[in-house]
């Protein structure tokens, strides 16, 4: 059939359907073809021309693109406010487009906390370029020097009165220029919108019924499909009879190739209807091919590794006498998000559009492309929210998912929902990792010597390739997974976080990453940093508690770093640290960490209160000060850190994959705990340091791993005794602590 749209569906859709079909490649931003520059700030240095990055409009309106996506992080926010900083236009006047494989940038994965470190610092720098070149066209038409003239309010003002607009001021090809190395970028004293807790751009749409997130896309004549997925991972498909689902009042096609499975209805719970008879009519064979979840962590020990040593290649291990040592074990978890994935997939005009929550459009264009063996440029992947990431979750195989059936269902929008139990059974997992520390103290009380290896599988099998892509995996004709790879450090997947920030003589860091993947594991937020900093911090404690040293004190005994000392000392100070009230089952604890050691500086301290006999927990007081260089928006730095602090809680506390010999078995919230309203923290206060002027350093993911281990320290610290395997869960609590 085909499409059309009147002006209320075009509004109502925000325009993604006509961009899907309009431009052509030639015209498309992402397309610039320009070699990378390497003295350029953040991604100027891919993408260098200034007109991917920044458009103005013969009215004046202004477009910034971004190939970051906004995944509730607030970054569209930031940047929106960082671009009308730099050009001086209000914010209302300005555009953002963001993750569109035919419009912006390609800055690969929103991932990382690195968006305004990469996207942030490359629009700071295009748009205080834009703002010179526009003051200087202004100047030629005035016939004034520069510094006789002022950009205020989306426009140029002389000293004489006379004002020129920007839309006036812009030809076609005026910002069709290379970024310059260094541009002007406004003195920090003068800011009065970058630094300011401005009200995020996107949360009207979402709190008021609007169309913000892609499971609310409506597009007109759009279908809705069902996946019938195997049982496990590794299920054969005996027999099919589709016969009665076929009969079913709605169904408008049955997708089956090899093991691949799905159904098309007219309306939504026609599919899911549809989709339950299929699955109540195939017959699988399952072969029990998962290990015995007991005996995971010597399962993994027992696999071969790839041993590296990333830090003290020429220090000996720790083998002296009276050796300190504490081995550390965190499950496999999920990313748990709210909303179960979703995409929407189109195939008109011999070009498949997909709408997609991917934190990463542009290497799922590619894997996606493969998949179906379509040309590039005919495969356009659009970024819509989706209700929760922190990483690579089902998000990319809904993608995949759509896009399979929409090449088998043209013309129509195709609207896949994945199911609850989906999400949770078929999604990567964040990784099950081992950790093993051994110390040695000197006689003044400080580390004499540090020992840890770390074991890991890939904290990546993000798309890219179409064997990244779970739909693929089960076609007559299948693609196979890539090897896994590690992640080079100085960001790093297993081993992140895994080389101390503090300063420790005779260390020797060991990375032992392991190539086999007993469960599909990908990147789940913060990667192996979240492990890393909950053991590094646990041990410290040990540590300082062998030496009868103040835990505080003996994190600043052992850190140089002038800003790694800020945040603990304030962090302390705040909470009340020397003045805690010590009471039978509470505790207190505190952890430090600067995550990826160049980004973010967060410390932490709480209270906690155990109840012996049930294994419950109860947070108290949560003080976090976070020093993520500039901050753009205060407000947003804050939303974020709490955010990170209550979901490093729930993780910590609550959740962990469970599976038998054939499948996995936590497949809803009865059996994937999470935390709960009743169990929040009773307050939670983030200080943010602000350093304007410096670069952006990414806050993200920079609570983690200290939250982890704060909340690990506390239990200690209330029951007397250590406990190092993540969950922290009530059975565990209680089996150890005892009453």
């Amino acid at each position: 059939m085909g499409i059309s749209l009147s002006r209320r569906e075009f509004l109502a859709t925000g325009g993604a359907l006509i961009l899907s079909f309009a431009l052509r490649p030639e015209r498309a931003v992402a397309q610039e073809a320009g070699k990378a520059a390497p003295g350029l700030p953040g991604s100027l240095k891919k993408t260098p021309r200034l007109d991917s990055w920044i458009r103005i409009a013969a009215d004046g309106s202004v477009t910034v693109f971004t190939g970051k996506a906004e995944l509730g992080q607030g970054v569209m926010t930031a940047l929106q406010q960082i671009a009308a900083e730099q050009l001086a236009v209000r914010m209302e006047r300005i555009t953002m487009v963001t993750a569109d494989t035919a419009r912006t940038p390609d800055e690969g994965y929103t991932a990382g906390s690195n968006s305004m470190k990469d996207s942030g610092t490359a629009i700071l720098n295009a748009a205080a370029q834009v703002r010179e070149i526009l003051v200087g066209e202004a100047a030629k038409r005035f016939d004034l020097p520069a510094d006789r003239l002022t950009a205020q309010d989306g426009a140029v003002l002389a000293d004489d009165g006379r004002r020129l607009g920007y839309g006036v001021l812009v030809a076609d090809q005026t910002l069709h220029v290379n970024a310059q190395g260094q541009s002007k970028v406004k003195d920090p004293s003068t800011y009065s919108i970058m630094g300011k807790p401005i009200a995020r751009v996107d949360i009207p749409r979402k709190v008021t019924g609007g169309v913000s997130y892609v499971h609310d896309l409506r597009l007109p004549g759009m279908v809705h499909a069902r996946v019938v997925r195997p049982p496990g991972y590794d299920a054969r498909l005996q027999s099919l009879d589709t016969a009665a689902a076929a009969k079913l009042p709605g169904v408008l096609k049955i997708v089956r190739d090899g093991r691949y499975v799905a159904v098309v209805a007219e309306r939504e719970y026609q599919a899911v209807q549809a989709a339950r008879a299929l699955g109540d009519a195939a017959i699988w064979d399952t072969p029990a091919t998962l290990p015995p979840p007991r005996d995971i962590y010597d399962h993994l020990l027992r696999l071969p590794s790839q041993d590296t040593v990333i830090h003290g290649d020429n220090n000996p291990a720790v083998t002296a006498p009276g050796a300190f040592e504490a081995t550390f074990r965190r499950a496999y978890q999920i990313h748990g998000a709210i909303g179960p994935s979703c995409a929407v997939g189109l195939l008109h005009d011999g070009t498949l559009t997909v709408w997609t929550h991917s934190q990463g459009v542009f290497p799922l264009r590619a894997a996606i492309a493969e998949m179906v063996k379509m040309p590039l440029d005919k495969v356009h992947c659009i970024h819509m929210a989706g209700s929760g990431c922190y990483g690579h979750n089902g998000a990319d195989d809904a993608g995949a998912d759509a896009a399979l059936i929409a090449v088998g269902f043209p013309d129509r929008p195709v609207r896949v929902q994945w199911m609850r139990q989906e999400e949770h059974a078929w999604e990567p997992f964040g990784p099950a990792m081992v950790a093993k520390a051994r110390a040695t103290l000197a006689g003044d009380g400080r580390i004499a010597s540090w020992q840890y290896d770390v074991w890991s599988n890939t904290h990546s099998t993000r798309p890219g390739k179409a064997g990244n892509l779970a739909p693929a995996w089960l076609l007559e004709s299948p693609f196979t997974p890539p090897p896994p790879q590690p992640l080079a450090l100085p960001d790093g997947g297993g081993d992140r976080n895994a080389i101390p920030f503090y300063t420790f003589p005779n260390a020797r860091v060991t990375h032992h990453f392991i190539p086999e993947m007993p469960l599909r594991v990908s990147a789940l937020r913060a990667l192996g940093a979240y492990t890393n900093v909950f053991a590094i911090e646990s041990f410290v404690d040990e540590l300082a508690s062998a030496a009868k040293v103040d835990p505080v004190e003996f994190r600043l005994r052992h850190i140089e770093d002038p800003r790694a000392r800020d945040v603990i000392r304030m962090a302390a100070e705040r909470f009340g640290w020397t003045g805690f009230q010590r009471l039978r089952n509470r505790g207190r604890g505190f952890a430090f960490a600067r995550y990826k050691n160049y980004a973010a500086y967060m410390a932490v301290a709480m209270d906690v209160e155990v109840d012996r006999e049930s294994g419950d927990v109860r947070i108290g007081r949560v003080v976090a000060v976070v020093d993520s260089g500039a901050a753009v928006n205060p407000d947003g730095i804050r939303n974020q850190t709490e955010g990170g602090i209550l979901q490093s809680i729930s993780w910590t506390l609550y959740e962990a994959v469970t599976w038998d010999g054939t499948h996995i078995t936590s497949r809803d919230w009865g059996r994937y705990p999470i935390l709960r309203f009743p169990h929040l923290p009773k307050s939670v206060e983030v200080q943010v340091i602000d350093r304007p002027g410096q670069p952006f350093l990414g806050t993200g993911e920079a609570a983690q791993g200290p939250t982890a281990a704060a909340l690990a320290n506390a239990v200690a610290d209330a029951v007397g005794v250590r406990m190092r395997d993540i969950p922290l869960d009530r059975a565990r609590i209680k089996a150890t602590s005892g009453t």
